[in-house]
């Protein structure tokens, strides 16, 4: 997942390791490798050794082609005035909030997933300017400048057991291999401690996700999950956990293709380890890991671009809390209005408008289950969930005790919010939505130290399986505004702060009559080990209108 982002504000750079990444063969992160002393004291700030400032070097030309490519002057003026004028002329999503910058940002990131697809070269800039993605280039995902496949199907071919690697990859002098069991108390505290210090911020180091035990449990020990998946790197010295990176399995449908596959999620380096080549010897040990359960491909997000994106979606927001969301400098009031004003025009409803919207329950499972899978068949790709899973994803986070032990309409631990439609005459489950907590740490801010972000999950209705055509997408439409809507009104009632939502599944439709704003983080989806055409995300692909091409929601 990317780093929180603000609404209309500069597009963040998102910390994560895996854009650093430069190297790829059995002697990454060997000794020869490793510059300054990472025994005892390995978490003093890294040593300023030749070999380290020719790297920063390396990463500095990377990084100027793409903020060259993110400039300014790269998109002329009168281009960005032409589409803005037509954007209003047309209407649609954050057509209130468009305007020169947040007009040009988007079709800055639009021209890099051309560079990334091969369409187009921007100014002079091919594939070896873009740096060179060492260690990407000798993994089987698709390279950038390839252009889409003519077929979709794997890189390169599943091996037998016997001819996986059978011994872990080698690390640096002074560090360990340890297999995290996020089940117990302890671990699972040392991977919150590593990810809630090191993990995503936003580029003004103003937000950092907060992952808490509960989040972690339900996130990474899903039905059939590997423990051998949940990799750590330790000191060896004091055994403290510096990095870690997570796999859990997951059935994904790829167009018509059904994939077993990992998701993999938080990679993480502790700040001060960032020179020693950890991110690449992670990566291949978890895929290691992979590989001796019998999986050779695995779906992964980020919020930059490597090779090579499959597709890629924005945020969106819904302010709730607004008098916080300004004082943590998350959005502003805007010219010509007052703070009062903003709250007033952002004031939702104080009770549910669906008849027979219950929270979900256990007897609930089949249906919901059955309306899932019917309903994510109108996506390019998504997960199939079996019963259990979907009890998994959508109850086991539900948290403990009573709804409004912790605080207005929480439990205790609550992760996931679960909501169904019960048609009050036939009893059948017609509708369901779901949300997910996902606090970030206000960076600095005494005040206000926390920002309680709920972020849309999955949601179907019986709505969406009785045709297609306008007609038809507009009563879904009617029906999302009003199902969505009240996941808005349950979230704002549990002292949320603001409700995020991506441009995927058929979210994009409705995001601006509930008025979320437009944000300015940007989520890049990625398949290892398989070909694709490129999904439609924020933008539309060929026929398939924008959104519609991602129904899966990475945590």
């Amino acid at each position: 997942m990317s780093a929180p982002s603000k609404q209309k504000e500069k597009a963040p750079e998102v910390i994560d390791a895996t854009g650093d990444v430069e190297s790829d063969d059995d002697q990454s992160g060997s000794d020869a490798e490793v510059e300054g002393d990472t025994n005892v004291d390995a978490l003093q700030a890294p040593s300023t050794s030749a070999s380290q400032k020719k790297k920063k070097k390396k990463k500095s030309k990377a990084k100027k082609v793409l903020d060259a490519l993110r400039g300014k002057d790269e998109i002329p003026k009168e281009v960005v005035e032409q589409v803005l004028d037509k954007v209003k002329a047309e209407g649609g999503v954050g057509v209130a909030d468009a305007n020169i910058d947040n007009v040009r940002q988007a079709l800055q990131q639009m021209k890099i997933m051309d560079v990334a697809q091969g369409k187009a070269g921007i100014g002079g800039f091919n594939k070896k300017d873009m740096g060179e993605h060492k260690f990407w280039s000798t993994q089987p995902v698709p390279q950038l400048g390839e252009g889409p496949p003519t077929e979709d199907g794997f890189i390169e071919p599943s091996k037998p057991r016997e001819e996986v690697r059978q011994e872990p990859y080698p690390l640096p002098k002074d560090f360990e291999w340890s297999t995290l069991d996020i089940k117990d108390p302890a671990q699972n505290k040392e991977v919150y401690d590593l990810l809630s210090l090191n993990y995503i911020e936003d580029d003004q180091a103003a937000f950092r996700f907060q992952y808490t035990a509960e989040f972690l449990t339900w996130a990474l020990t899903p039905p059939g999950y590997h423990k051998e998946w949940h990799v750590g790197v330790r000191v060896s010295s004091n055994k403290k956990l510096v990095a870690f990176i997570s796999g859990v399995p997951l059935t994904l449908r790829v167009r018509k293709h059904v994939i077993l596959l990992s998701e993999i999620n938080y990679l993480c380096v502790h700040k001060k380890l960032r020179s020693k080549r950890l991110a690449p010897v992670l990566i291949k040990e978890v895929t290691r890991q992979c590989h001796l359960q019998g999986v050779f491909q695995a779906i992964y997000t980020a919020g930059i671009v490597i090779p090579t994106p499959v597709s890629v979606c924005r945020y969106h927001h819904r302010l709730l809390n607004i008098p916080k969301l300004v004082d943590t400098h998350f959005c502003y009031v805007p010219r010509h209005m007052t703070l009062a004003r903003m709250v007033r025009v952002n004031k939702l409803a104080t009770s549910t408008v669906l008849p027979g919207l219950r929270e979900m329950r256990e007897e609930d499972v089949t249906a919901v289950a059955e309306l899932y899978s019917k309903y994510m068949q109108r996506f390019d790709m998504a997960p199939v969930f079996d019963i259990d899973e979907v009890r998994h994803q959508f109850l086991s986070g539900m948290g403990r005790g009573e709804i409004g032990s912790a605080g207005p309409g929480r439990r205790q631990g609550q992760v996931t919010w679960a909501y169904v439609v019960e048609d009050p005459n036939t009893k059948k489950i017609t509708d369901f939505f779901s949300f997910y907590s996902l606090p970030s740490t206000v960076i600095g801010n005494i005040n206000n130290p926390i920002l309680d972000a709920a972020y849309l999950f999955y949601y179907a209705s019986e709505t969406g399986l009785q045709g297609e055509g306008p007609a038809q997408d507009e009563n879904l439409k009617q029906r999302l505004l009003l199902l969505i809507g009240d996941a808005l009104i349950v979230a704002n009632e549990a002292k949320f702060d603001v409700f995020n939502a991506l441009t995927l599944m058929d979210n994009i439709p409705i995001l601006q009559d509930l008025k979320f704003g437009l944000g300015d983080g940007f989520l890049n989806f990625y398949l290892y080990n398989w070909r694709t055409s490129p999904l439609a995300g924020m933008n539309s692909e060929g026929d398939v209108a924008a959104g519609r091409g991602i129904g899966v929601v990475m945590l």
